[in-house]
């Protein structure tokens, strides 16, 4: 048997490999398990956010404390100047209540947000509790079917594990070049080799000059024009 038609049996072994591994790949069971595992990690990714942002409110709520007791600092100390030293005239007077109206109306402003932020917060846990719920019924769904796949990847394991063993046997006979081209074309056109029929090609079902057919009788390695398997005659 020459190169190509041993190429050509090896790449029969290849395919049923291939088509194994294809099989474990989209295994009903293998992507329900990938819902379940994508899942689970978007929400912990929100989880994570969620954290986030109240780590950030609680920052804001310090500093917005730290401000108040500024605040209310100054405004105490305002009233004692006040009470302390009236102000002489009208202008003073104005100066005072302006900045008395302005630190008044800052506090004011802060415990609003304060309000806001603890409301957000609250808001924010009832968000993590419902994401921590379905994060843990996901888990939950991943694990049994985790014990499935496990045991049905492993049955196909051993499947696949002999028809690689079959495709590499075939393997041993030929030649390091005619392998090269075979892993090569395999990259763009699956499968590598297709049958010549006539002038027209078996993979693509494109017709080919007639020379094609006198190149690839005479042994020489010709691709198809079109879509580029090495060709081969029945």
């Amino acid at each position: 048997m020459d190169q190509l038609h041993l190429l050509w049996e090896y790449q029969k072994a290849d395919m049923a490999a291939d088509k194994m591994e294809m099989s474990i790949k989209r295994s009903p069971t293998r992507q329900k398990l990938t819902k379940y595992r994508d899942y689970f990690m978007e929400q912990k990714t929100a989880n994570e956010r969620i954290e986030n942002e109240v780590a950030a409110m609680m920052d804001r709520l310090e500093a917005l404390k730290d401000a108040i007791r500024m605040t209310d600092e100054q405004l105490h100390s305002l009233q004692a100047k006040i009470e302390a030293d009236m102000p002489a005239d009208l202008e003073a007077t104005r100066q005072m209540l302006g900045d008395a109206r302005r630190f008044q109306s800052n506090l004011n402003a802060y415990e609003q947000e304060i309000k806001q932020i603890r409301k957000d917060a609250a808001d924010r846990e009832k968000q993590q509790l419902d994401v921590k719920m379905r994060a843990a019924k996901a888990k939950g769904e991943f694990d049994k079917l985790k014990v499935l796949y496990d045991q049905e990847a492993k049955e196909k394991g051993k499947e696949l594990d002999a028809l690689r063993a079959a495709a590499d046997e075939k393997a041993k006979p030929i030649e390091p070049e005619y392998m090269e081209r075979y892993r090569t074309i395999k990259l763009h056109s699956v499968p590598p080799l297709a049958v010549l029929y006539g002038d027209q090609c078996g993979g693509c079902n494109m017709s080919l000059p007639s020379s094609v057919s006198r190149r690839v009788k005479s042994g020489e390695l010709v691709e198809c024009e079109t879509c580029g398997r090495l060709l081969i005659l029945p």
